[in-house]
């Protein structure tokens, strides 16, 4: 039997089981070994707050349609950080150039379920590099979300970069754009989360709720403000203040998964006049101007590829390795005691 973690309806969740179905040609079957929950996008399905949930993606318009749900629950499989063995490779696939073989540690995407049937298209590339620990391949989705906002931001080096909000994603986010040159100011609501962002590189931290955000980045830049804010909490408030705290012409990528309408967002102020460029990084593609040399697939793999050199460190970020039994406990935790977790993995 096959078992799958889905949510019923806002906030309850529960372990599914189903018959193992046959491998189709073209696919390998994965037996999970672990799964990151992401603490933006899935909480956004776990809460009913997902757009998905009340509208329609309609994808040749790039649209949202009003009327119908574009998924219902029980919403099933919902993760993207996943690591397992492959344990079966349909027949025809054998000798496919760069596949996985039955035995090896791959990772990708097939969500929160014990085994996966994957496309063979969609792993050819994604062994696990040698001496990498497994828990680290959950983070190649998440360290490539953070990497494409980097590379949004078209960091220069010596440039004072903000980064806003401190999760995982944020944290990874500091961290490359201090590799990238940057010198990074990070900001959270949590200490705990900026004593971390001190660790991965942050050059000076400030409290969103008792720092005045916005005056202590220009106070520190001679006035200026900063070149560049990444927004990555998904907060509108955190948005607005990132676009507080840029310089005049300076740049905020948005890479946050914001939901409902944009309290707090007042783009009359000094978004306007500063004329501050806002610029949406998004994991579905790369910036338009790298799409002849950068993939999604390249973000993730050189990503994994820095992990592997010691250049970023992931697995001091899981604070929870969770039965995939426990699931339900997982997402409370993550729901109502954020500041107690970081990367909340589920095992298999």
């Amino acid at each position: 039997m096959e078992r799958v973690v889905q949510f019923t309806g806002p906030r309850h969740v529960e372990i599914a089981e189903h018959a193992r179905a046959a491998l189709p040609p073209g696919h390998l079957r994965v037996r999970t070994r672990y799964s990151g929950i992401s603490a933006g996008t899935e909480l956004t399905a776990y809460r009913g707050t997902n757009p998905y949930l009340t509208r329609t993606w309609d994808p040749e318009a790039r649209l949202f349609r009003e009327g119908a749900a574009g998924i219902e629950y029980p919403v099933a499989g919902w993760g993207y950080s996943e690591v397992g063995e492959v344990v079966e490779v349909s027949p025809e696939l054998d000798g496919m150039p760069g596949l996985p073989v039955t035995g090896d540690l791959i990772w990708g995407i097939w969500g929160h379920r014990s085994e996966g049937v994957v496309p063979a298209e969609r792993v050819v590339g994604h062994t696990l590099p040698a001496g990498l620990d497994p828990l680290a391949g959950a983070f190649a989705r998440v360290g490539a979300i953070a990497y494409n906002a980097v590379l949004g931001g078209d960091i220069h080096l010596g440039e004072d970069v903000a980064v806003f909000g401190q999760g995982v994603i944020g944290l990874l986010t500091t961290r490359l754009a201090q590799l990238s040159g940057a010198r990074v100011t990070a900001v959270d609501a949590f200490d705990v989360r900026l004593d971390t962002a001190r660790r991965y590189g942050a050059h000076a931290t400030l409290n969103a709720r008792t720092d005045q955000v916005a005056e202590r980045v220009r106070e520190a830049t001679g006035g200026l403000g900063a070149d560049l804010a990444i927004e990555i909490s998904g907060a509108y408030p955190a948005l607005h203040e990132a676009l507080r705290s840029v310089a005049v012409g300076g740049r905020v990528v948005a890479s946050g998964f914001y939901q409902g309408d944009g309290a707090g967002l007042r783009l009359g102020d000094e978004f306007h006049h500063n004329r501050v460029q806002l610029v949406c990084s998004q994991i579905g593609g790369v910036p338009p101007q790298l799409s002849g040399r950068w993939s999604v697939d390249r973000l993730q793999r050189t990503f994994l590829r820095l992990v592997a050199e010691g250049q970023v460190d992931v697995t001091s970020l899981v604070s929870h390795v969770v039965p995939a039994a426990d699931a339900a406990d997982a997402y409370v935790l993550l729901d109502e005691r954020p500041a107690e977790a970081l990367q909340v993995v589920l095992e298999f």
